[in-house]
């Protein structure tokens, strides 16, 4: 089975995602078949680990989903989350930020919608597209938009 703590992000310290290969498969090579199995048995344990995470009410866990349009993210959060009780589940989407987004801070919008303690949380996309999109539409200065990148 995989190894979570190579996927884990360090509570304190520096992180970043240009440390991590996106083509990393974790040493995995199955088959189609074999997939189906292992999805299934980590279905089992997420609902599992869920009710637990949902008893405790001390922590969440937010999975942040990031790709191109029709990349996946939807169908890939369907896939992961079947069979888990979705009173646990914390799903947010972020689209084009509205204008009262745009006069907060850019983190603002984010941060209403972690997820609370005992929640698993899925933002479909990410702050990280945030900084990009904004710039490319032009609806921040360019002051604004490296303050961003730092």
């Amino acid at each position: 089975m995989v190894d979570p703590e190579r996927h884990r992000v360090p509570s304190t310290g520096p992180f970043s995602l240009s440390d991590r290969d996106p083509s990393d498969t974790a040493g995995l090579e199955l088959t189609k078949q074999q997939s189906r199995e292992a999805l299934r048995e980590l279905r089992r344990e997420a609902a599992e680990w869920q009710e637990k995470l949902y008893a405790e009410s001390e922590r969440s866990l937010l999975l942040v989903l990031q790709a191109m349009d029709t990349g996946g993210k939807d169908s890939t959060i369907r896939s992961v989350t079947t069979g888990i009780n979705p009173q646990g589940m914390w799903i947010r989407s972020f689209k084009a930020p509205s204008k009262r987004e745009l006069a907060r801070d850019y983190l603002w919008r984010i941060h209403r919608e972690v997820p609370p303690r005992g929640h698993i949380g899925i933002f479909n996309r990410s702050h990280y597209e945030d900084v990009l999109i904004v710039r490319v539409h032009g609806w921040a200065d360019p002051d604004t938009i490296e303050r961003r990148y730092a």
